[in-house]
């Protein structure tokens, strides 16, 4: 449209037309007509000018046309950026699915960047799901470690081994189901072409694909927590034992998550080269095959100067010089068609038996691998052992990992070089089929149509190849100049993706203490809670963050690639345009006013276009962030409700722990015994035993009177000192604030921006601050608390000592049982604790049943603190039910 709208190059100055049309031409460009009118540029445009092996047509109009109009076209979408209006059209686009590298040695120059991203975001779910394996089958096998210890030392039995076991390997199986499903479903959904495909689908696809993973994490540690929990209850361990075995097994499974880490991002560095190997590699055949049609159009350039010199002398007319050159143009573009044509076939049977003995090594590998790896699961490993199972196992997995990655690459080198002979025959056959031609012409078909001689003649094709030497010296120094201005350009990616490794390393380390900070605030909020306790929460959210933040990495490296893919377009467009002006200025040493301001106006639409990209790169690399926060919040919501029910379980645990601790069968069977015995006693009075119960519950009330005073004082005192320390520390860190913040607004460079950081700043570290004095008020009064009752319930146990030893006294039941001639021998310190023991008479079940509605819960002492702490009348129930047995024998 461009070229239609200004008037025609032919009368115009080529400097001034370029320049009105926005265009660039090379400086001294000459356009002649061609037979069927349309005119020409120089034969010296630009490569992607030129037509492509896999673009020839093999009709005259289309050689032709690839070289008349086709040209017009190349040069206006290769020397100015489309619009973002295009944008849309470029997402949805359909370029070829590949599954491998070879494949894209056939596409065209416009799909293999996105062939290329699109292979490296393969190999990363690839990676992704070779470690997600893995991680399954290590803990599989740190599981099976653990229960076959608990069978050999006889606490489970085999049956229940293999049950277990058996259930855990359905469960995964189950749940790698439900994800190839979700998958394939993924997969199908969009697609209208099984052999393309679009950017805006691959988007979607990574985008669903993430979701699906996240889910699957969550249920696969369910599940493994379910399955810990039912071996514990199954095995009737301990609360402590339980405790230690869940501590083990995450310990154990934080270090297979470091070792995947490592792993991963070794891996994934592996594929960003690659990556860029493969664009190297890519670039040389591209260059190779650009060269062809480029070369040849300067050879014919160069003979048709000469014809043109032979028209000026009227050797030649300018109606025969014309027909020349088509005929020339007709018979080698058919030729080079045919050529290309043939070598394009040649190359992708090539490459397809190539991926076919690709295929058949790596099933070859890969039985070879299954072997090796059940030899190494059929070994029998200890619980001691676990540290050296994972990394054998972890060792042979990277082996096996390196072996393919070595035969991938291997092969992709040797088809590379296959394909570079090829194109490399082509442009023999190219360069001999125009030989030919234009000797046939000059010695042939000249001496007929001119009044030349032979000899005459046999000088003009001797001009030709003296002509063509600088030419193709020329050309040379252009594809030299070109190949380092793309590896400058792949220099910049490198950069640029070792930047974002960075600021992604940097992010996660953030992400990573914010977490750990979040839940030791919890912790430390609790409390009550042992060190294992605490120890086991800690680690179980090292686990699930170590894994969630492994996953992330890899989301934010296939982001990477889709942001390249989506400014792919663009990017190759800036460069071609920078490529094209680096070589017109080298090329014009000399230059007039007009090509000087063409020059100053190429520059400056360069940098105009760059400002367009690194925006859109700001945008496209925002929109990506902000959509992978949200995942990441996603993930951590799931996060946070798994570790609540770790810390909900944790918590029952220790309950019931603390129960078991405080809850003595011994005393309570001694209690009911007691109460018998006194009951059937006949030296206890009514009056005896109503002073003495009357006694003991004035006891109680003075001591939870004592209590309840200390309770006060301690409150008022933390109240008191909470108050002042608060206005300390509020007054030194508004000092503090001020100065740094008075320091801050006296910068002269400082932004609003950054005085609204600043005072952000403030406000969060106030409110830190606050939570931090909140805090640590809350521990004192927590501590003070658990030193009172703890205080008050040894208070409350000694008077009950004492009201049943002067229970015991009064009613003469004698508080030890007769030594067995088996204990006599019993340890002093022993004997000691025997005097706290229980009256066991050996009395039938029978009468001890017949005592229930006096016996008292287990724990009265316990009880009796609790609720005495709470009023200080609640404490006299449990005792009312021994007196009222009491007051019957009082009653007889």
């Amino acid at each position: 449209m461009v070229l239609e709208e200004g008037e025609s190059p032919l009368n115009s100055n080529i400097a001034a037309f370029a320049l009105k049309a926005k265009v660039i031409y090379p400086i001294n460009q000459k356009f002649r007509p061609l037979a069927d009118g349309s005119s020409n540029p120089s034969l010296h445009e630009n490569p992607k000018q030129a037509v492509l092996p896999n673009q020839v047509e093999t009709s005259m109009s289309g050689s032709l046309g690839s070289l008349s109009q086709g040209d017009k076209e190349d040069c206006s979408s290769s020397t100015t950026i489309h619009s973002t209006t295009s944008d849309d059209r470029f997402q949805a686009r359909a370029f070829l699915k590949v599954a491998s590298f070879p494949e894209v040695l056939t596409c065209e120059s416009f799909d293999v960047k996105l062939c290329l991203c699109s292979l490296t975001l393969q190999d990363l779910m690839l990676l992704d799901t070779e470690l997600r394996k893995e991680k399954n089958v290590m803990f599989i096998q740190v599981f099976k470690i653990y229960l076959t210890d608990f069978h050999c030392k006889k606490k489970i039995t085999s049956g229940l081994l293999k049950k277990i076991l058996l259930n855990q390997e359905n469960d995964f199986e189950e749940l790698q189901k439900q994800l190839d499903s979700r998958l394939q479903n993924t997969e199908m959904s969009g697609a209208r072409n099984s052999e393309f495909q679009t950017l805006e689908d691959l988007e979607r696809r990574e985008r669903e694909y993430s979701e699906h993973i996240i889910d699957n994490m969550e249920a696969f540690w369910k599940q493994t927590d379910k399955a810990q929990q039912d071996f514990l209850d199954q095995s009737k361990c301990s609360s402590a034992k339980a405790t230690k075995i869940m501590m083990d097994l995450t310990e154990k499974m934080i270090a297979v998550e470091s070792l995947l880490s490592e792993s991963q991002d070794l891996q994934a560095m592996n594929i960003q080269e690659r990556l860029f190997n493969w664009e190297l590699m890519v670039k040389m055949i591209d260059s190779l095959k650009s060269s062809i049609p480029e070369e040849c159009k300067g050879r014919l350039n160069t003979v048709s100067n000469i014809l043109d010199h032979l028209t000026v002398k009227n050797n030649l007319s300018v109606r025969q010089k014309e027909e020349l050159l088509t005929d020339l143009h007709k018979a080698f573009w058919e030729q080079l068609a045919h050529y290309s044509n043939e070598c394009m076939q040649q190359s992708k049977d090539l490459i397809w038996k190539r991926l076919e003995c690709r295929a058949k090594k790596k099933e070859e590998f890969k039985r070879r691998q299954e072997a090796e790896q059940e030899s190494l699961l059929s070994k029998t490993f200890l619980t001691e052992d676990v540290h050296n199972f994972l990394k054998a196992y972890h060792g042979l997995m990277e082996k096996h990992w390196q072996a393919q990655w070595d035969l991938e690459e291997e092969d992709d080198c040797e088809s590379t070089e296959a394909v570079t002979d090829l194109y490399k025959e082509l442009y023999s056959k190219a360069s001999r089929a125009l030989a030919e031609l234009v000797t046939e012409l000059f010695l042939q078909t000249l001496p007929v149509v001119t009044s030349l001689s032979v000899r005459e003649c046999e000088l003009l094709k001797e001009e030709w190849q003296e002509n063509l030497i600088p030419q193709l010296e020329k050309w040379e120094n252009h594809r030299q100049r070109r190949w380092k201005l793309f590896q400058e350009q792949l220099l910049q990616e490198k950069e640029l993706w070792i930047t974002e490794y960075t600021l992604s390393a940097v992010m996660q380390r953030h992400l990573s203490e914010k977490q750990e900070k979040i839940i030791q605030g919890v912790v430390s909020r609790l409390g009550c809670l042992s060190d294992e306790s605490v120890s086991y929460i800690l680690q179980k959210h090292q686990l699930l963050l170590c894994s969630v933040l492994r996953r992330f990495t890899l989301r934010r490296a296939g982001m990477a690639a889709l942001a390249r893919m989506r400014l792919a377009r663009k990017k190759s467009s800036l460069q071609e345009l920078r490529e094209q002006h680096t070589l017109q200025k080298g090329s014009s040493l000399c230059q007039d006013e007009d090509q000087w301001q063409l020059q100053k106006a190429v520059e400056s639409h360069i940098r105009e276009e760059e400002e367009k990209l690194e925006e859109e790169t700001q945008e496209t690399n925002l929109e990506f962030h902000q959509q992978l926060v949200t995942e990441i919040q996603e993930a951590l919501q799931f996060l946070q409700q798994h570790m609540e029910q770790v810390i909900g379980q944790t918590l029952l645990q220790y309950a019931r722990g603390e129960a078991e601790k405080k809850s003595s069968d011994h005393e309570q069977d001694f209690k009911e015994r007691l109460v018998e015995s006194a009951v059937e006693s006949v030296y206890g009075t009514s009056n005896n035993i109503n002073r003495l119960v009357q006694n003991y519950y004035q006891q109680l009330g003075k001591i939870t009177e004592e209590y309840e005073g200390k309770k006060l004082q301690h409150l008022k005192s933390l109240q008191a000192e909470g108050n002042e320390r608060i206005r300390l520390k509020n007054k030194e860190n508004e000092l503090a604030l001020k100065e740094k913040h008075t320091k801050d607004l006296l910068n002269v460079s400082s932004t609003v921006h950054q005085r609204i950081v600043l005072q952000q700043n403030k406000i969060l570290a106030q409110f830190e601050l606050r939570q931090q004095i909140r805090l640590e008020s809350l521990k004192l009064k927590l501590l003070g608390l658990h030193h009172l009752g703890a205080e008050l319930e040894n208070q409350l146990r000694e008077a009950e000592q004492d009201f049943v030893n002067e229970l015991a006294v009064l009613t003469r039941v004698p508080l030890t049982v007769k030594k067995k001639p088996s204990k006599r021998n019993k340890p002093a310190g022993e004997k000691a604790n025997s005097k706290r023991q229980t009256f066991q008479s050996p009395e039938p079940a029978e009468k001890v049943d017949s005592y229930e509605n006096i016996q008292e819960p287990h724990g009265i002492t316990s009880a009796l603190c609790r609720e005495m702490s709470q009023s200080s009348h609640e404490g006299e129930t449990e005792p009312r039910k021994n007196s009222k047995m009491l007051k019957k024998k009082g009653s007889r």
